[in-house]
């Protein structure tokens, strides 16, 4: 078998605050092979994004601790050395960011910041032809106008506009890893479905893995590959699409997928919540993490279960619980649908 795009294993980021240590990510591992959408989903506070913003080197800093090992076709990101970094960003490995008011220059024209980006990571390219690039990648992600456009300040674009452009911007050097926090949030549906669109066109054209960092498991259904499930720093369920959406194997991820209101369902009735709020990293509770939120929490969810697989026949599908895959089975069940048992329920 050949060797992944993306490699990380067990990786761990901690930040030293006036409160305490935070651990954001807690031994986190997974793998992108070449022309594979993997997602990564969770509630806010899960570490989603600092696992994505830690493979791309930016959560460096002094009161950042960061262990673990991170590939990207072959090479080392994690001991990589800052000039070394500014090579690979936004060349082998580009992230659109969740935030798309605050990740433009707001002195500098929209064109110039592209243009810029281009020239950088490929110095032979003249300025006239990065500018014309530039115009293709505004047209491709649906932007009106783009020739003209390209000469507007960030704060002349709407909200959804910017995020266009950060994805044009991500998408300029054809990186061979692509991470797109939230890349749909701020989009209407239609400009939503042609910027999947988009990033399907890319793995396709050049076989780029990307890592979708979103909470929107319908985007998850429409475009992953494979779905990584995390909740208080850790990976609590891993695997294929249809493992993920079928045959879920973990009670967090039965309560992702409950909470979805469905046109199939009686809206008439309760959707199953996920009760309480998630943990603080200050102060985890002791074994697994979701334990004081579980319905089917017992004595032995004191003790943290490993990352294994416990399905016969799927290998890949890793889950992080206690319970047996024949008790799984029967409690995941609610009201006829995949959910997680809460007396504490909301409208739908």
């Amino acid at each position: 078998m050949s060797e992944p795009l993306l490699h990380v294993e067990d990786l761990r980021v901690s930040f030293a605050t006036e409160d305490g240590l935070v651990q954001a990510v807690d031994g986190v591992s997974f793998e992108v092979d070449r022309g594979e959408v993997v997602a990564i989903v969770g509630e806010s506070g899960s570490g989603k994004s600092v696992s994505a913003m830690t493979v791309m080197g930016l959560t460096r800093g002094p009161n950042a601790r960061i262990d673990g090992v991170v590939t990207l076709d072959g090479q080392e990101l994690l001991k990589a050395s800052e000039s070394q970094l500014q090579r690979i960003r936004g060349g082998s490995i580009a992230m659109v960011f969740q935030d798309p008011m605050s990740s433009l220059n707001p002195v500098y024209r929209i064109g110039d910041q592209i243009i810029e980006q281009i020239r950088t990571h490929q110095p032979h390219v003249s300025r006239a032809q990065a500018a014309e690039r530039s115009v293709e990648l505004l047209e491709r992600v649906g932007i009106p106008r783009a020739r003209e456009r390209m000469r507007s300040y960030p704060h002349e674009f709407s909200g959804g506009m910017r995020q266009r452009v950060m994805i044009a911007m991500a998408l300029s050097c054809s990186p061979k890893v692509l991470i797109a926090d939230e890349p749909t949030t701020a989009l209407d549906v239609t400009i939503q479905a042609q910027i999947l669109d988009e990033l399907r066109e890319l793995r396709e054209q050049t076989r780029a893995g990307i890592i979708l960092v979103t909470h929107d498991l319908a985007v998850v259904a429409d475009i992953a590959d494979r779905v990584i499930v995390m909740y208080a720093g850790r990976v609590v369920e891993q695997g294929t699409l249809d493992e993920l959406f079928y045959d879920p194997q973990h009670p967090y991820t039965w309560g992702l997928l409950g909470s979805i209101t469905r046109i199939d369902r009686d809206r008439s009735k309760r959707l199953p919540a996920i009760p309480g709020v998630p943990p603080s990293l200050l102060h985890p509770p002791a074994g697994c993490h979701f334990r004081p939120r579980c319905p089917h929490a017992f004595g032995q969810c004191m003790q943290v279960p490993e990352l294994n697989a416990r399905v016969a026949d799927a290998p890949a599908h890793l889950d992080r619980c206690w319970l047996t895959v024949e008790q799984k089975r029967s409690v995941r069940q609610v009201d006829g649908q995949i959910g997680l048992a809460s007396p504490s329920a909301v409208v739908s």
